[in-house]
């Protein structure tokens, strides 16, 4: 996840000194650029003024906060529940790390990389000299890491106290909570980096005692949600507009096992809430195979429902019964087979995901041929593909390792293999439903998904965010594919009004070639103790420069493109308000430019008399030397 957006409560947070009573209700804002940051902070100042109180770093609640998270969508939750409490008790959020007060770093331990990059965030603190608050699982599982030294950490079931964690650090005491406790309220303030999406965890830690696995010493032994906790709080975020839930876990399918329920009993509790128009989705989170084997068509009858996307997360790890084993995973490759094929048959449209670890100690050359040859035989849309890394204190670091060369072959063989899969090419000229939810970070397309969660990339206004649409499949890249919308199914008040999508007189080209998905989405990464799943950010985007920005072709020898492209003011003004940089790159991506500006007019009669000019001279030049020399 990238940082928490910014939110002002109420008209510019609480009078300092002053504490704003913890609401349940939700805030959300966009995502906002620097200046208009700094316009909530002007707000601020401007109200401690009119209240005759002077501006203190001091005072608590009139700090700013900037908040980092890496890993999965259990620890992004986990921080927009901490950002919702901080922004309910008057501090205001940022994106800007040199504007804060102080840093809250919300952790991953999965794999090292992400451990990597929180010590690189640390140091960066401390060098800055900002108060650092470490959250997350690696203090949990680790607090006596040298990394963790003189700074505050606030364990991942005491999220509910932050802000404590925050007001003793402000005033330079160095606060440990680490103590797991009862599980924390659901209905706590939130700040959604998605307004329209909902990242609701169902449970925490696991049953299982993967050889591998950190986050079991972090996220602990397997603690539920009731069933009608988790029933209220759908109907509470749908009430708030959300659009999408997705249920999150270490364990999807371990659910409920400790209180004596299980999944199939919370998901059809839950899809029983679900508006019965299809404008609120249920995304359902990985689960292993070991405990959803007996309730396999209980699970397919909640995947057929028509508010639940057809997709699922199951990951095998290996295709070799002995590697499974030694990291304790507590299946067998034919009963992942199982899985896999039950869904498959019982479920139209059915989208698997699964992870696969390269080079885990023990793993010989047949074992990984196994793996290739299962990952070639079900051709998965999406394998998260990594290799393994030793985490400190799991049994998996003592093993005998396999070369690093080695590992890294397999990896590279492995992903080349996957690489090679078109599983979208039958998609083209079919006509689907999607939910749209957010915009491409190239700043042209909206994303939204199909039933089966296919990531389909289509052109229109923003209006549409949070709207559910019919579209037809243009074109298919590897890792998504592109749509034009047919018709758009708007939610006003609780139903859906249908309006066709009003043809365009010129047709909608994306700016670069449609055989490469080069929108650049970031999706949330899976969660549990994967290996795979958690660490970065998974990136769909290719076609990309060296700074891993997306790179875009725009028209070229025409003049008047030229000129427009190098504008420097992005945005102009019209009678209904400014159009912003997003629109512009709509035009562009049209290739047109709806009207000319004024500054646009001048600037090409600018050039026009001045090309004019410059071949007077050179006339007038031309022939004046030829009557000298006559």
């Amino acid at each position: 996840m990238e940082d928490i957006e910014d939110l002002l409560v109420g008209n510019g947070g609480a009078p300092p000194g002053f504490r704003l009573p913890i609401s349940a209700s939700v805030g959300v804002n966009p995502k906002m650029k620097r200046r208009q940051q700094q316009t909530i902070l002007n707000k601020h100042s401007a109200i401690q003024g009119s209240l005759n109180v002077p501006h203190s770093p001091k005072i608590p609640g009139t700090q700013t906060i900037y908040m980092k998270t890496f890993g999965c969508s259990h620890n992004q939750s986990d921080s927009e529940y901490m950002a919702g409490q901080l922004s309910a008790f008057g501090y205001v959020l940022t994106d800007n790390p040199e504007d804060a007060h102080l840093w809250i770093i919300n952790t991953c331990t999965v794999k090292s990389p992400s451990q990597s990059a929180m010590e690189t965030l640390i140091s960066r603190g401390r060098i800055a000299k900002k108060p650092l608050v470490v959250a997350g699982c690696v203090p949990q599982g680790s607090c006596d890491l040298k990394e963790l030294e003189g700074v505050s950490i606030v364990g991942v079931q005491q999220i509910d106290r932050v802000v404590e964690v925050v007001e003793e650090t402000l005033k330079g005491h160095e606060v440990r909570l680490l103590t797991r406790k009862t599980l924390p309220a659901l209905d706590l303030p939130k700040v959604r980096k998605n307004k329209f999406v909902e990242i609701l965890p169902i449970n925490v830690g696991c049953l299982g005692a993967c050889t591998y696995c950190k986050t079991k010493h972090a996220r602990g032994h397997l603690g539920s949600y009731t069933v009608d906790s988790l029933v209220e709080r759908v109907r509470t975020v749908i009430g708030d507009g959300v659009k999408e839930i997705w249920l999150s876990s270490e364990d999807t399918g371990a659910y409920g096992r400790d209180i004596g329920v299980n999944l199939p009993v919370l998901l059809k509790a839950i899809a029983a809430e679900l508006p019965s128009d299809g404008s609120t989705m249920l995304r359902i989170g990985m689960t292993n195979p070991p405990y959803i084997l007996e309730h396999l068509k209980d699970i397919a009858d909640v995947l057929r429902h028509q508010c639940v996307y057809t997709f699922l997360h199951v990951p095998v790890q290996s295709g070799s019964d002995a590697v499974l084993s030694a990291m304790n995973r507590e299946y067998t490759v034919g009963e992942f087979r199982t899985v896999v094929d039950t869904l498959y048959e019982l479920v139209p449209g059915m989208q698997i995901a699964t992870d696969i670890i390269c080079g885990f100690p023990g793993e010989t050359d047949e074992d990984f041929a196994q793996t290739v040859s299962l990952v070639e035989e079900y051709k998965f849309p999406q394998v998260h593909i990594s290799q393994f890394y030793p985490r400190p204190g799991t049994p998996a670091a003592r093993m005998k390792k396999v070369p690093s060369a080695v590992v890294k072959k397999r990896s590279r063989e492995l992903t080349t293999i996957f690489e090679s899969f078109t599983p979208y090419n039958g998609m083209e000229g079919k006509v689907e439903r999607i939910w749209i939810t957010e915009i491409a970070t190239d700043g042209i397309h909206l994303v939204g998904h199909t039933k089966g969660y296919v990531q389909v990339l289509v052109i229109g206004p923003e209006t549409m965010l949070g709207t559910s649409a019919v579209v037809k499949i243009t074109s298919v890249g590897r890792w998504s594919v592109f749509g034009e919308v047919i018709e758009t199914l708007n939610q006003v008040k609780g139903s859906i009004v249908s309006s066709e999508a009003k043809p365009s007189a010129d047709k909608c080209t994306p700016c670069f070639s449609l055989e490469e998905n080069c929108a650049c989405f970031k999706g949330p990464e899976t969660c549990g103790c994967e290996m795979s799943s958690c660490g970065s950010e998974v990136s769909s985007c290719r076609g990309t420069n060296t700074h891993g920005e997306c790179t875009f072709s725009f028209p070229k020898n025409k003049l008047t493109n030229w000129m427009l492209r190098k504008r420097k003011n992005h945005s102009r003004k019209m009678e209904n308000g400014t159009v912003s940089e997003r629109e512009v790159k709509l035009e562009w991506s049209r290739g047109r430019i709806r009207e000319w500006a004024a500054f646009d007019k001048a600037l090409l009669a600018g050039i026009l008399v001045s090309l004019l000019t410059i071949v007077i001279v050179l006339y007038t030049s031309f022939f004046g030397a030829r009557c000298l020399n006559n």
